[in-house]
């Protein structure tokens, strides 16, 4: 995970470098969605084809399924074909872990997590080695949640279940969840802490809300791509309560110390949405990692 997350770092750091990707194709299937996301660049060229199924897990199916395909940057062979599902296991919270790093206290102790699927799982322990956090409070329904308390408590954290009111004592706040409405009162978020939005990925869906927004600077992986794509960005605008102009920055300005956290009491929150430039950095990362030059 660390490993992913500084080549993400690198990447950004050089941003006239960074692979291009347009936006996603999404197409309706059925019921569902397919979805399209190619990118090209020094780290060579690659693209995610992935299926999205409300109906899926209901049948023991994963709700998201795909394939992500890499070609060499020299003469765009095809080299690698990863699990689509493993590979966004492995880049969103590497995302994640970007934003925090730049964006939260560095005495961040306390963790309350929405979500205890794979991706709520996945930052969890992304995040335990990031901010020396002591607590973990998971906000999910059903089994899935009482694992993770268990198995966080046996990686030595303090964990347990809670309500979205823990987020008045959350120093970081992470939503992995596919809900469709937010999941906590954003005025009820601490001075200081910060948020990672994860979950939401289509325009009419949002986990944090307009008061969050207001009360926070909010940074994105992409302007244009977070305006675009985000739930949570675009149905504030739509109600009045945030605008384009109130996004504090990206990135590529953070990791260039252009913008960030200007002081201890700042909420801070990143809204993540994804992209395709990412999943060809971290493939690339991994491709590396397994065959390394002889």
């Amino acid at each position: 995970m660390a490993a992913a997350a500084d080549a993400l770092t690198d990447a950004l750091r050089e941003p006239a470098r960074m692979p291009a990707a347009p936006q996603r194709s999404v197409i309706r299937s059925g019921s569902g969605q397919f979805l399209a996301m190619p990118a090209a660049g020094d780290a060579g060229a690659g693209a995610k084809l992935v299926s999205v199924q409300a109906e899926n897990p209901k049948h023991g199916l994963p709700l998201i399924q795909g394939v992500f395909a890499l070609f060499s940057a020299e003469s765009l062979t095809p080299v690698a074909l990863f699990d689509g599902a493993a590979l966004t296991e492995l880049r969103a919270p590497a995302v994640s872990v970007v934003a925090t790093r730049l964006l939260a206290r560095a005495d961040a102790a306390h963790l309350v997590l929405f979500g205890a699927g794979v991706q709520g799982r996945a930052h969890a322990f992304a995040l335990i080695g990031e901010r020396p956090l002591e607590r973990v409070t998971v906000i999910a329904p059903g089994p899935r949640a009482d694992a993770l308390v268990r198995d966080l408590a046996a990686a030595g954290v303090v964990a347990t279940r809670g309500d979205c009111g823990a987020v008045a004592e959350a120093d970081l706040v992470c939503a992995c969840t596919t809900s469709s409405e937010p999941v906590f009162d954003g005025r009820l978020v601490a001075p200081g802490a910060h948020v990672n939005a994860v979950g939401s990925f289509q325009r009419t869906t949002r986990e944090i809300d307009a008061a969050l927004l207001a009360r926070s600077s909010v940074f994105v992986e992409d302007r244009d791509a977070a305006l675009d794509e985000a739930g949570d960005l675009r149905i504030a605008i739509a109600e009045g309560a945030f605008g384009p102009e109130l996004i504090a920055g990206d990135l590529a300005e953070v990791v260039a110390g252009e913008r960030g956290r200007s002081s201890v009491g700042e909420i801070t929150t990143f809204k993540s949405v994804g992209s395709a430039w990412e999943d060809l950095v971290v493939a690339r990362a991994a491709f590396e990692r397994l065959n390394p030059p002889s």
